[in-house]
């Protein structure tokens, strides 16, 4: 019997599971991630802290397994992108904590960048190879804004403000680790530091930081032409089926492959079942990301999806395989659900979809879910978050409903820009992340754009990913076709014809308030 035991390092939790051959559960752990918040719009991991938790996590799901370290065929990794830290080579010191995908400490430096005269020079240079080529790729470049949530600008700021690293890049012994290949480096490292062992990265982690081409397929020129960024401080780029290494025994008491390395919305995909072109997953964490399989096309977009990588296999028993896809980010999801639940609107978060059915609608109350700015298609990261129509009869139903309507309203946006882009029939949302367990949610998600919303038994699907893709890399199972058979639909949410006219003109007024609450600052 094999056992893979898979690793996903989210956000706010870190979560470990031993599955058998058979995909089934045998034993698990979990803790939470310290989110640091320093100051506002400031969001960081202490590293060590982070370590250690890795190790008890893995640890203490092979002993709820029951099951020894020698026992575990392999390690599969998903992680969330474009968190990453500095260090120095030399003497091992960290130049600061994770700096995580949410962080907004570069809010300055975006704006400046956006608004000054490289940018628009360059937009407008796109813009005239467009009129020559007819490529969509000059006409994103048209368009092309810098985005808090990649990790260039971000870079560029902590570099500015940290004069250790400054000193430390000059001197040529600067590292720049994204989250998941600080994780390979550690695992495969143990205890002792070895600076012979390369750092690597996956190539869907690479691809979402911003200092990474998906048209060529290699770190970028243009960045370092823009912003003096020495590649040479970034880990190699790998396919999904390289050699990651093994687990220094000094970890666990034996050495354990790790077998795959995948970022979270990969491996969400994979969990997901969506290998084919057009197939489309939503996930609803944190946040909530729409990912879209392209094929063997990267999709340049203007409405501000984001071209990936979706995976890329090489020279495996199942031949070469590249895959791209297109992604629409939404930053506040499971962020507004703990928001609203620390403001005494509602004790637990599985209450809301029982609360917000109690009443028949909003009474005229709409909420901009905008803690982190709206992104696509809106792309305003000055926004503001609020409530609107607030009445004497407004109640705290009517409140909480109000939010879930717009965690929908968000995701609604973000497909109908995707419908507009592509030439892609969607067929079904396949949703997963914990908030996909409100009902409230995807029903309503169904009514708004008349497809029916499709949500698994297991909603852990970047879990699932990374499972899979390691049992493939072991040759555990032999084809895709072998683990489509894991996935059990847990309910299918039918969109209600009838009710699709109403929530559209709801979700027009609701537009008017997101209007309201553009370029706040």
């Amino acid at each position: 019997m094999s056992f893979i035991a898979s690793l996903d390092v989210g956000t706010t939790s870190l979560r470990c599971f031993i599955f058998n051959e058979k995909c089934q559960i045998k034993g698990s752990a979990s803790e939470l991630v310290e989110l640091l918040n320093p100051r506002p719009g400031c969001f960081e991991i202490e590293p060590e802290k982070l370590w250690h938790s890795v190790v008890n996590v893995i640890s203490n799901a092979i002993k709820d397994a029951n099951l020894k370290s020698s026992d575990i065929t392999c390690l599969g990794i998903s992680t969330q992108r474009c968190t990453f830290l500095t260090w120095d080579s030399n003497t091992q010191e960290y130049f600061h904590n994770f700096i995580t995908w949410k962080d907004c400490r570069s809010d300055g430096l975006v704006n400046k960048w956006n608004s000054g005269f490289i940018l628009k020079t360059l937009n407008t240079l796109s813009y005239g190879l467009y009129l020559v080529t007819r490529s969509k790729r000059f006409l994103a470049g048209s368009v092309l804004k810098m985005m808090n949530g990649q990790v260039t600008l971000r870079l560029i700021h902590e570099i500015e403000a940290n004069p250790k690293l400054k000193e430390a890049i000059k001197n040529k012994t600067a590292m720049v680790d994204t989250l998941d290949s600080w994780l390979i480096y550690k695992l495969r490292t143990g205890s002792e530091k070895d600076l012979k062992i390369e750092h690597i990265t996956d190539i869907t982690s690479a691809t979402a930081t911003g200092l990474f081409d998906p048209f060529t397929l290699a770190w970028s020129d243009l960045m370092k032409m823009l912003f003096g960024i020495n590649l040479n401080l970034l880990p190699k780029v790998v396919s999904n089926s390289a050699d990651f290494g093994c687990i220094h025994e000094s970890l666990f008491g034996t050495r354990i492959p790790i077998a795959s390395s995948v970022s979270d919305q990969t491996a969400s995909l994979w969990g997901s079942n969506c290998f084919e072109e057009g197939d489309l997953k939503i996930t609803m964490g944190t946040g909530s990301f729409l990912d879209l399989i392209t094929g063997k096309n990267c999709q340049a977009s203007i409405h501000g999806l984001y071209p990936l990588v979706a995976w890329h296999f090489k020279d495996t028993k199942l031949g070469d395989d590249i895959k791209f896809c297109v992604e629409g980010s939404v930053q506040d999801t499971g962020t507004l659900i703990c928001w609203a639940q620390s403001c005494g609107l509602f004790n637990q978060p599985s209450e809301t979809s029982d609360i917000a059915n109690s009443v028949e609608n909003t009474n005229g109350v709409y909420f901009v879910p905008a803690f982190s700015g709206i992104g696509p298609p809106v792309n305003d990261y000055k926004a503001a978050s609020g409530f609107l129509g607030i009445t004497p009869s407004t109640t705290k139903a009517h409140l909480v409903r109000a939010i879930l309507e717009s965690i929908a309203f968000r995701i609604a946006q973000v497909c109908e820009a995707t419908r507009s882009e592509t030439n892609y029939k969607i067929e079904c949302l396949k949703v997963d992340g914990g908030v996909s367990k409100n009902d409230f949610i995807c029903q309503f998600l169904a009514d708004l754009v008349g497809i029916s919303v499709e949500r698994a038994v297991n909603s852990e699907s970047s879990v699932l990913g990374s499972t899979y893709v390691a049992g493939l890399n072991m040759g555990i199972w032999k084809s895709r076709n072998e683990i489509r058979q894991f996935r059990v639909v847990d309910k299918l949410f039918k969109p209600r014809d009838e009710l699709r006219s109403e929530n559209l003109e709801r979700m027009k007024i609701w537009e008017r308030s997101v209007a309201r609450f553009k370029e706040w600052y």
